[in-house]
């Protein structure tokens, strides 16, 4: 009977050839093996490890990149170098690491169902503890990416009430000096709160021009991708807004933002991209070919009769999307489509 190894609170089933994943209690690590079946000449295995919340995060950026510019294509030599160099300015190192706890989070609840199967229960509970605390960051550094919004606008609204309140004191004492104060504070308390209730009302009335598994094209630097994420407006940090020179575009950074896997064929350092949707546009049929990137192995079920990418189950709950069906898939519960 194959059995499951507890190694710092973490149980991994042995005798598996295609995925193994360790959980150490302070540092998340793993060891992901792909075998394209169908590109024999470019199987491969990228193995990552020591994935650490909020350090470390480039030895695993850097493992991937080199791994996928040996098997898919060199040094991008073939490439045009300068568009490459643009391209990679909206490179997302915060958007590539999302993407991986996320398989983190699939794989341990993978692991929780087989413990339960072969009847290792104490195994099962400890997984569900990894589980709850990977659930944990997952969701506060959502809370950090998206800034809170909602939170922080209740916030600043209770400032602005208590704030109102102590002005009004002032001016019942006749300090003077004190009331400019609190009436600067509270210009600009209304004005933050407006911002962050603008903000908070974009993630609940947001309309996304593009879905998640389709395929599309970036207008200026012309890769092809393939949607798994998306913010209704820029999430990333000031810094790499700048960088990316989300200001001059023609919406800015409030306008729905998303993250793509770029075609490791297009740009193998690229990877993952985080876009304006300004500047994606639908792929032609023609351009809804061949498509290789390591990330579609756990994110998707599949392709659809359109060609584009079924994304699973678990992703589109993430992103609160429904499913999309092409014209004659019929679908079943988890994805999949019946022949």
């Amino acid at each position: 009977m194959q059995g499951i190894s507890v190694c710092d609170s973490v149980a991994t089933p042995h005798g598996t050839n295609c995925r193994s994943a360790c959980v150490a209690r302070n540092d998340l690590r793993f060891c992901y093996k792909i075998n394209p079946a169908s590109r024999g000449a470019y199987a491969w295995r990228w193995c990552a490890e020591k994935l650490h919340m909020g350090t470390n995060r480039g030895k695993i950026n850097t493992t991937v990149r080199t791994n996928a510019r040996w098997f898919f294509g060199g040094d991008a030599r073939n490439s045009n170098s300068n568009n490459n160099a643009a391209a990679r300015l909206e490179r997302s190192e915060s958007a590539n690491e999302d993407i991986l706890i996320f398989y983190f989070q699939l794989d341990v609840q993978t692991r929780i169902q087989y413990a339960l199967n072969i009847e290792q229960f104490d195994a099962a509970k400890q997984l569900r503890e990894k589980l709850a605390e990977i659930e944990t960051e997952v969701t506060r550094q959502r809370e950090a990416k998206r800034g809170s919004s909602k939170n922080e606008a209740q916030d600043k609204s209770l400032n602005l009430l208590r704030a109102r309140a102590d002005l009004q004191n002032a001016i019942e004492s006749e300090n003077y000096a004190l009331a400019a104060e609190l009436r600067d504070t509270i210009s600009k308390l209304e004005g933050d709160s407006l911002a962050l209730s603008a903000k908070a009302l974009a993630y609940q009335s947001v309309k996304y021009e593009f879905r998640l598994g389709q395929k599309v094209r970036h207008k200026v630097h012309g890769y092809r991708a393939v949607i798994c994420g998306m913010d209704p407006v820029c999430c990333e940090s000031k810094s790499w807004m700048e960088t990316a020179n989300v200001e001059k575009l023609s919406k800015g950074p409030n306008q729905p933002f998303y993250q793509v896997l770029v075609d490791v064929y297009a740009d193998p350092e690229l990877l993952v991209a985080y876009v304006a949707e300004e500047n994606l546009s639908e792929a032609e049929e023609s351009e809804k070919g061949r498509f290789e990137h390591p990330y579609t192995e756990f994110l998707f079920y599949g392709e659809d009769t359109a060609r584009d990418f079924i994304p699973v189950k678990q992703l589109r709950e993430k992103y609160d999307q429904p499913r999309y069906e092409a014209s004659g898939d019929e679908n079943d519960d988890d994805g999949t489509t019946n022949s």
